[in-house]
């Protein structure tokens, strides 16, 4: 699943503007996370012709952290340009089985500053975009 330049430009008005010496277009970096997207891969396992990995995912996470791919996901659902659902999948503890040998560890006997979950704050999500169908 890739975007093209036509597809693009209908959705380059949701990307921030590059400035300066960039080596990855902001199309590259979209088809890249979008490409994790569908094949469920590591950000290690992405093919070299989509550029550094770990350039792609330090633009993905400045964008996540902006806003950037909400507005960018938004706009591909409106102009029916790329069918995605996104998930909040939570990880909790309580849900996580530990084996037999990784219980024999000290027990902390004080009890912490924030005993109650409302005091730890709200939990902490991973976002996963799935695809519904190919266009």
């Amino acid at each position: 699943m890739e975007i093209t330049e036509a597809q693009y430009h209908l959705i380059e008005h949701c990307l921030p503007t590059q400035r300066g010496n960039v080596s990855l277009s902001n199309l590259r970096v979209l088809n890249a996370i979008l490409y994790v997207a569908e094949q469920g891969c590591k950000w290690r396992g992405l093919p070299k012709r989509l550029g550094n990995w770990h350039t792609i995912y330090t633009r993905m996470n400045r964008w996540s952290k902006n806003g950037v791919l909400d507005r960018v996901f938004a706009q591909l659902q409106h102009d029916q340009i790329v069918r995605i659902k996104i998930e909040a999948v939570a990880l909790d503890s309580t849900a996580v089985k530990v084996h037999p040998d990784g219980t024999g560890a000290l027990k902390k006997t004080a009890p912490k500053p924030s005993a109650s979950r409302a005091a730890d704050g709200p939990p902490r999500f991973i976002w996963l975009p799935r695809m519904l169908e190919r266009p």
